[in-house]
């Protein structure tokens, strides 16, 4: 039932608002340079998209973030639903941090490149250095960013290593990093597959790590830090999530 619902309505709504939604977004560029108006398309994109596939949303613990302050919010990263989970529903205008890979995609990349969103290369050590440094500084100028600090979606659901480059951003800049944990869009969809389930999925942000007295030296300390927190969020609101998706 799951397959047949996915292949006739939920496949081609998702590709169908893709489309649409992004060809919009890249006008709303021609009068917005700020990338806040394509954000706000992006978040009813995002939105529009969880509706269709049946997905069903939980927030909890924006109330601790102080409002026109810049963050760097780190997640973990369970499956490709969490994109449109963070856009749609972190109450907040951001930015992503994101592979270059995805600048390939039509349409996708073609959002993220005119939308002001950042793009990280890993393959050359230095290029990945630059792209961080340039991250760190247009968070200093006030953009808040979202990273993925595992690099890619977790194959069993665990976290997998962090990289540093959320914690060197956040010092670099000067402002704090927020610990989110996402849970349940494993459940929704996951790697390989082209189903997508209705479901229950939740975020759940923590509370802001400062960086005040930190320097570039420390990113790994804070990496290991941030890393925990999102780790006890997880324990914290799982047992929870768990009891939901049941009664689905």
């Amino acid at each position: 039932m799951n397959l047949l619902r996915s292949l006739l309505w939920t496949a081609p709504m998702i590709g169908l608002l893709t489309v649409v939604m992004a060809s919009i977004s890249l006008l709303a560029t021609l009068f917005d340079s700020t990338g806040r108006l394509p954000h706000r398309i992006a978040r009813l994109w995002a939105r529009l998209l969880l509706r269709a596939s049946g997905v069903r949303v939980t927030v909890t613990g924006a109330e601790q973030l102080t409002p026109g302050a810049a963050y760097v919010f780190c997640s973990n990263h369970l499956s490709l639903i969490d994109t449109p989970l963070v856009f749609g529903h972190l109450p907040w205008d951001f930015r992503i941090l994101a592979r270059s890979m995805l600048w390939k995609i039509p349409f996708l990349g073609w959002h993220l490149s005119r939308s002001g969103h950042m793009q990280v290369t890993f393959h050359d050590v230095w290029a990945s250095l630059r792209s961080l440094s340039d991250a760190a500084r247009r968070v200093a100028e006030g953009n808040s960013v979202v990273v993925f600090p595992e690099a890619g979606r977790s194959s069993d659901g665990q976290m997998g290593e962090f990289k540093a480059g959320a914690a060197y951003i956040a010092i670099k800049a000067g402002v704090p990093a927020v610990p989110m944990c996402i849970l349940g869009t494993r459940q929704v969809h996951t790697e390989g597959s082209v189903v997508v389930r209705p479901g229950h999925v939740e975020l759940h942000l923590g509370s802001p790590v400062s960086t005040r007295g930190l320097t570039p030296r420390h990113a790994r300390r804070l990496q290991a830090e941030l890393k925990e927190r999102i780790r006890e969020l997880m324990e914290r609101h799982a047992p929870a999530a768990i009891r939901r998706n049941q009664r689905t």
